[in-house]
């Protein structure tokens, strides 16, 4: 496996709705952040705007970064044009959240959607990976590539998202480990709240947290897929952004130094989702 960090593992230092720091990481900054951390392939998801894809092209040319693309929406034009992006910064992934704001499809209406794209994928030279995410069940993301039924396609598996369906990770990676392309690594931990009443899932660095991340990369192996293992995180908010931002660049480099010990640097040099 090849071991990358996501846009997501510093969404609060990108900014989120209401809040930006001072100094807003960008895709050239995140490229240089994750090299200075001794990684070599960053996930540039929907969180993080780009101005200039050649210039992100060019700083990842020069740090001698690989670049794996994340969208979300389905729509086939904006599919097209991710794919143009990925012929761009030569990415191999296209992770995609199905739904959006305005659009939340129905499991046929994804099959239908995404079974047109095939060519263009193809062409491409393109996997696109179905992130699973609260709406739907493990059962129903795994419905959804069996019927799309092409290499092609495959899942983006979660860690943490199908808590929303009420799944855990021993449910989402039975299910969905044998046609997964791409994996996110994303710790956590289940906490009593305050008032005894309830419980509050939120995350930690990779490593530190309830999921077993050993159990979790041989698991996947096991099927004979050997996809890139992203780093995410759900850090809760500090009292300020710049020191939610700080602790977030903490967990980032926590996290990369503990997922080492288990994905070694130079262990893979290409994302795959081929048997290893």
């Amino acid at each position: 496996m090849r071991l990358g960090l996501s846009s997501w593992a510093c969404a609060w230092s990108i900014g989120v709705p209401g809040q930006e720091p001072s100094h807003k990481l960008d895709a050239v900054g995140l490229i240089a952040f994750a090299s200075d951390l001794g990684l070599d392939l960053v996930q540039m998801a929907d969180n993080l705007p780009v101005a200039d894809y050649a210039e992100v092209r060019r700083a990842a040319i020069r740090r001698g970064m690989s670049i794996e693309l994340g969208t979300r929406g389905i729509g086939a034009e904006h599919l097209r044009t991710q794919l143009d992006l990925c012929r761009l910064l030569d990415s191999r992934i296209l992770r995609v959240v199905i739904d959006t704001r305005e659009h939340q499809p129905s499991p046929d209406e994804v099959v239908e959607s995404i079974k047109p794209m095939l060519p263009d994928l193809k062409a491409a030279g393109v996997t696109l990976g179905i992130e699973n995410h609260d709406r739907f069940s493990t059962r129903t993301f795994a419905d959804i590539v069996s019927r799309i039924g092409d290499a092609s396609v495959g899942i983006c598996l979660d860690t943490v998202n199908s808590f929303g369906s009420l799944e855990g990770p021993e449910v989402v990676v039975k299910t969905l480990a044998p046609m997964t392309v791409n994996l996110h690594v994303k710790d956590f931990v289940v906490l009593r709240a305050s008032h005894l009443m309830g419980f509050e899932i939120t995350g930690t660095p990779a490593g530190e947290g309830r999921l077993d991340i050993p159990w979790l990369l041989d698991a996947i192996q096991s099927t004979g897929r050997n996809p890139s293992a992203i780093i995410e995180h759900w850090p809760a908010p500090e009292a300020t952004i710049e020191e939610t931002a700080a602790k977030e660049r903490l967990w980032c480099e926590r996290s990369v130094e503990n997922m080492r010990k288990l994905i070694p640097a130079g262990l893979g040099n290409a994302s795959s989702t081929s048997p290893a």
